[in-house]
């Protein structure tokens, strides 16, 4: 069982060492006579469907073996030096434990297992919280044997990643426990996820918050809790609205929706967050721009990730911060520029005039603000946008606004290689406008071809309607019918469709691609290319469905109405497919200006 190896150090990462108080009680161990080679047989004998029937809870199977042989209860039946009660008591049986520990002396309830651990120990890893309480109820001394790698019952707990488990057991071994074990118990639950109970560990031991908040671990090396939590955005919320989402939310302020980005304040990391930056506040400024700067700055951390919950939980009462520079020179505006974060970057709009000097700085390589939003976006920055034309579109959107608020001089400013920034955004971004050109390209020619198809087959179906003419008259037989005026419509609609749609990607396919036109010029003609391809997919399908109802209207009536079914499938799945990136380059096109609106205050 993956629990009862809890313990090895090579599977487990400590996150420090803990050594074992003198006092403790020495460990236990079952009896082995059973794993000894010349009771080889009778291992195989009872020792292994004992094992199964733990396993699998059959404590009516088991009851029959152990009530020839007591003793069974306390021997070892795995080599692991297994007892029956750990066996079950990992595998969450609780009535099987019950009826074990019923039969079982208090004492050796304490039996340890190879690593250490005791069936406590394996029912705290496993979560049972019914038979934790069932054998302390029994054994409260359980509470002080440690188990695999010297871990107290509480930090076992939290390293397997049960909160509920760990937080029912800290009190009752608070007493036991040292400072060693209170630290590595904090980190264990930051590292594991458990911010609830790391939160609890501060507000219910307030001699030691300051501490906690302070101390840090070996792994990862030297980091406090703030620093590994500055690397954490998506647990402190740090997830920026899409598009749409601010276009909505500027109309609706009040309103909350699914896309929205969760600002509760209740939220558990962020309240941690702001606990341990109370504590660390207390001290002097230089301490605790100390503890902000070693081993690594948690705010060049924290802005290169887009955190900006984190930040905004720091500045908001340390409003000082926005004037800290890393090694190169950069303040977190200049590295949310770089890593393309617009949340963190509109705090340029709450900073005033500070603004007007933050934005001269240079780096080390004399580069300011604007040559930084010229140097292409990281990968999985760029992965956040639908297409290469539309990344194109995006970095094009970022170099404009920073232009947009910086001094005339720094746009034609020279870094120290020469290179004013526009000149940089072009050799940055060479590859990317090939690939651009060559997705649009591509798309387009691909839906030419369709396009130009229906615009064929719809033109063909204007001359030979359904039904055909009157001899006499030359009129249509199904003239009067409903059906076959939806059917001229549609046929229609499909043929003037997919003659624009022709028009957008033949623009498309002879455009000159310059860098200006993956701003606006070449997405709206995809965008309207690929909308009106889907009207003509579906004018079509629908004339096809009116013709074929008006030949098929003496058949039997589902007839027809399968075929309605049948074809809204190719209309759905373009739908499914296409629509996504129309969504994505109508709001990227026109709701551009929105990225850069501050949706919440950073600092006041």
């Amino acid at each position: 069982m993956a629990i009862q190896e809890l313990g090895k150090k090579t599977n487990l990462q400590i996150a420090t060492a803990i050594d074992i108080p003198a006092d403790l009680p020495k460990p236990k161990t079952p009896s082995l006579d059973l794993l000894e080679h010349i009771n080889r047989k009778l291992y195989h004998k009872i020792c292994v469907p004992l094992y199964k029937h733990a396993l699998k809870g059959d404590w009516e199977a088991a009851e029959r073996i152990l009530v020839k042989d007591r003793r069974l209860l306390n021997a070892s039946i795995s080599r692991g030096w297994d007892t029956v009660l750990h066996v079950a008591a990992g595998a969450r049986h609780f009535h099987f434990v019950e009826k074990i520990v019923e039969m079982m002396d208090k004492e050796h309830l304490a039996l340890q297992d190879k690593n250490g651990n005791t069936a406590l120990c394996i029912a705290a890893a496993a979560g049972s919280l019914e038979i934790v309480q069932l054998l302390i109820q029994k054994n409260d001394s359980l509470l002080t044997i440690r188990g695999g790698a010297k871990m107290a019952p509480p930090y076992m707990a939290a390293v397997l990643g049960q909160s509920e488990m760990a937080w029912h057991l800290y009190p009752k071994s608070k007493k036991m426990m040292e400072k060693t074990d209170l630290e590595c118990l904090f980190f264990s639950s930051i590292n594991n996820g458990l911010y609830d109970l790391a939160l609890q560990l501060l507000d219910t031991d307030p001699d030691s918050a300051r501490a906690l908040a302070k101390a840090r671990t070996d792994r990862p090396k030297n980091k406090t809790a703030l620093h590994i939590l500055a690397r954490r955005p998506s647990v402190c919320g740090s997830q920026s609205p899409r598009m749409w989402g601010r276009l909505i939310n500027s109309f609706l302020s009040g309103a909350k929706f699914p896309f929205q980005r969760k600002l509760n304040q209740a939220n558990v990391a962020l309240q941690l967050v702001q606990r341990l930056w109370e504590e660390i506040l207390k001290d002097e400024h230089e301490n605790v721009m100390k503890l902000i700067k070693y081993p690594s700055n948690l705010l060049f951390d924290a802005a290169e990730l887009g955190n900006y919950e984190f930040l905004a939980a720091l500045m908001s009462s340390y409003p000082e911060l926005v004037w800290e520079t890393d090694k190169k020179n950069r303040t977190i505006i200049h590295v949310a520029v770089l890593h393309r974060h617009a949340s963190i970057f509109n705090l340029v709009h709450e900073i005033g005039s500070i603004k007007d000097v933050i934005l001269t700085y240079e780096d080390d390589q004399g580069n300011n603000i604007v040559h930084m939003a010229a140097k292409v976006a990281p990968q999985n920055q760029l992965n956040l946008v639908t297409g290469v034309a539309l990344q194109m579109q995006r970095e094009l959107v970022w170099f404009e606004e920073v232009k947009n608020i910086v001094q005339p001089q720094y746009i034609e400013m020279e870094n120290n290689k020469g290179k004013t920034p526009q000149e940089l955004f072009t050799k940055e971004h060479r590859e990317l406008m090939c690939q651009g050109e060559k997705w649009m390209k591509d798309t387009a020619t691909s839906c030419l071809l369709v396009a130009t198809i229906i615009a064929t087959v719809v033109f063909s179906a204007a001359f030979s309607i359904p039904g055909g003419t009157d001899d006499k008259s030359g009129m249509p037989n199904f003239l009067r019918e409903k059906a076959f005026l939806y059917f001229t419509i549609a046929d229609g609609v499909a043929l003037f469709s997919s003659s624009t749609a022709m028009l957008m990607f033949l623009f498309i396919l002879t455009s000159r691609y310059a860098e200006n036109d993956f701003l606006k010029s070449l997405p709206l003609k995809l965008m309207v290319g690929l909308t009106s391809l889907f009207i003509s997919i579906a004018s079509m399908m629908m004339a096809f469905c009116t013709a074929f109802y008006l030949s098929c209207q003496y058949e039997p009536r589902w007839v027809p109405d399968l075929t309605f079914i049948f074809a809204i499938v190719p209309v759905a799945l373009y739908a499914f497919l296409q629509l996504p990136l129309v969504s994505d380059m109508s709001s990227s096109t026109f709701c551009s200006s929105l990225l850069f609106q501050p949706w919440k205050r950073m600092i006041y």
